[in-house]
């Protein structure tokens, strides 16, 4: 039963953050948003929420088999990995559309992608699993800063 509440916490920490970014994020859309240039391989917007909504769940059940290994020390700094790769990912989208200020979110999720990679390097050394869920969310940031990038540059 403990094991799943603290799943459930890990689920309402991450969709929660998600739903922060979400609620940031929409003020920004339909104004400010559609006035940038954005590159040929730009996704269509409806793609995004159940994207990101896929991989705040995989995120959440990553952390969460991580959390349920003994403890040690690589457990904890794995755990406080994924609480920092949360944190710039709400800071990401706090700058990129609350801030409005793509140059400054380039340095975020150049950030936030150097902290996912950290994560999933740490988990992999406790959980295989765990590693391989926090996968596609490396490969999203990634196309993020490329994203990102390209909005800088054609701005």
């Amino acid at each position: 039963m403990r094991s799943l509440a603290a799943l459930g916490c890990f689920l309402a920490l991450t969709l929660g953050t998600g739903f922060l970014g979400s609620r940031i994020t929409a003020g920004s859309l339909d104004t400010w948003y559609r006035s940038l240039a954005k590159p040929p391989f730009n996704p269509p917007d409806w793609l995004f929420a159940p994207v990101w909504t896929a991989l705040f769940v995989a995120m959440a059940v990553a952390a969460w088999r991580i959390w349920r290994k003994p403890p040690d020390l690589c457990r904890r700094i794995g755990l406080v990995l994924f609480a920092v790769q949360l944190a710039l990912n709400l800071a990401w989208s706090a700058t990129f559309f609350g801030l409005r200020s793509p140059l400054s979110a380039l340095v975020v999720v150049v950030l936030l992608q150097a902290s996912v990679a950290a994560t999933t390097w740490v988990f992999a050394w406790r959980d295989r699993i765990a590693a391989l869920l926090f996968l596609p969310y490396l490969a999203w940031v990634a196309f993020a800063m490329l994203l990102n990038a390209a909005i800088v540059f054609l701005n």
